[in-house]
């Protein structure tokens, strides 16, 4: 899929007649690279040039002994499953499968499809933190459960970092495509790398991110970073031309340097499932003691799709780099908290050229979508909330899009 420089109106047009901005022309003709309209048109699974695929038959979780009948616990049968097929789709035929325990998929090509959101369920009756308990705290030292922002009962998880290939020798201008290094022994054409830079402990990157306007950011404590994964195009002595423009200015204070883009996993998903936890109460912000379904922790080129969440502290979260999230549904029969949520995260964006689509909130999260740390172009777009929240957390996510959206009550956009 493939996402034109284009920005969403909020407010309705007062002409039936097409608008374009003045920074886009009306076919691209005025658009610069170095200009205030990013390019998003790497965003998602294979960069958006190739749909997600349909994963041929391997096996079923019924072969590994799976009953789906609601009482048995079927986590064994999962986790064996996932830890047997070497790559292929895994049915999970209609049933209710109970899970008590949290499972992995850390292998590329491997699939867990199940047969509809309503008729293949996943119930989980028992929250991570009595499971595997994993006790942490807020920013002021409040006492929490980590899996307030963080893990989920099905992961797919992997690496994204790979060897060091050399520094960065002169600085580039947001942009630009053409960069200086120290040496080109460890490049090649056509190689995919990762372009880093890390922030000291006066805040600079960050305040560059935020074009100098950063607002109080003291608790980042230098710890923000840059990345874009780009294709190698040509070496020319000590030069290399990518194929994409940077996302922000490269400078040598940042330590800007180069590392082999090297995904352990990809091309994995889970589609077609639902998710189910028990009706709790909802006790509001920093109680979430982990009923959350799903984590795509540092793999690239994965997705989610066609899934149905209900009753959970958390949706996805999701972090790496050119992951699909697609149709995504996220409902609640929890009681609600004094600020009439059901829970705390909808879906969280890290890493990336992530792409999230044609999802629905239809409960409120005290964050419905959120862009972590450093989170940079992820698109947004074609979903609707009761009452849409996006947001940033002050934790330096920059060139994000959002598109396409209906806010619902819009009171906390």
């Amino acid at each position: 899929m493939r996402f034109p420089v284009l920005f969403a109106l909020l407010a309705g047009l007062a002409s039936a007649a097409p608008a374009t901005s003045d920074l886009w022309g009306k076919s691209g003709e005025k658009w610069s690279p170095a200009g205030r309209l990013p390019d998003f048109s790497r965003a998602g699974y294979q960069r958006g040039e190739a749909p997600l695929p349909d994963v041929p038959r391997a096996a079923s979780v019924r072969d590994f002994g799976a009953k789906g009948d609601g009482k048995s616990d079927d986590t064994a049968a999962f986790a064996k499953a996932l830890a047997t097929v070497p790559k292929g789709a895994i049915e999970v035929p209609p049933g209710r499968y109970l899970i008590t325990k949290p499972l992995v998929l850390a292998k590329s090509g491997v699939v867990l499809r199940g047969a509809g959101t309503d008729r293949s369920v996943l119930v989980f009756p028992t929250p991570l933190n009595e499971i595997a308990p994993d006790w942490g705290a807020t920013t002021t030292g409040e006492r929490t459960s980590n899996y307030s922002w963080s893990g989920g009962f099905v992961t797919i998880r992997g690496s994204i970092g790979g060897a060091g290939l050399g520094n960065i020798s002169q600085p580039a201008k947001r942009g630009a495509d053409v960069l200086t290094v120290a040496s080109t022994g460890k490049l090649r054409v056509g190689q995919e790398i990762e372009i880093l830079q890390s922030d000291l402990p006066d805040n600079s990157l960050a305040t560059a991110l935020y074009s100098g306007d950063p607002g109080p950011i003291k608790n980042l404590h230098g710890k923000s970073r840059t990345s874009l994964i780009a294709r190698i195009l040509k070496i020319d002595g000590k030069q290399i031309t990518i194929d994409r423009p940077l996302r922000c200015d490269l400078e040598l204070r940042w330590k800007p340097r180069l590392q082999a883009f090297s995904p352990t996993v990809t091309g994995s998903g889970i589609e077609v499932l639902g998710f189910e936890f028990p009706v709790t109460p909802y006790r509001g912000h920093f109680t979430e003691v982990g009923f959350n379904p799903l984590a795509l922790s540092g793999v690239a080129h994965c997705w989610l799709r066609n899934l149905r969440i209900t009753n959970a502290d958390s949706g996805p979260f999701v972090s790496g780099d050119f992951n699909t999230i697609d149709g995504i549904v996220l409902d609640s029969e929890r009681p609600e908290d004094k600020q009439h949520c059901t829970g705390h995260h909808g879906i969280t964006l890290g890493g990336g050229d992530n792409l999230l689509v044609n999802f629905e909130c239809r409960t409120r999260f005290i964050h419905d979508i959120t862009l972590t740390a450093c989170a940079s172009g992820n698109v947004v777009s074609h979903g609707r909330g009761v009452d849409l929240s996006l947001d940033h957390h002050r934790r330096s996510p920059y060139e994000n899009l959002f598109t396409e959206l209906d806010a619902g009550a819009g009171t906390r956009l």
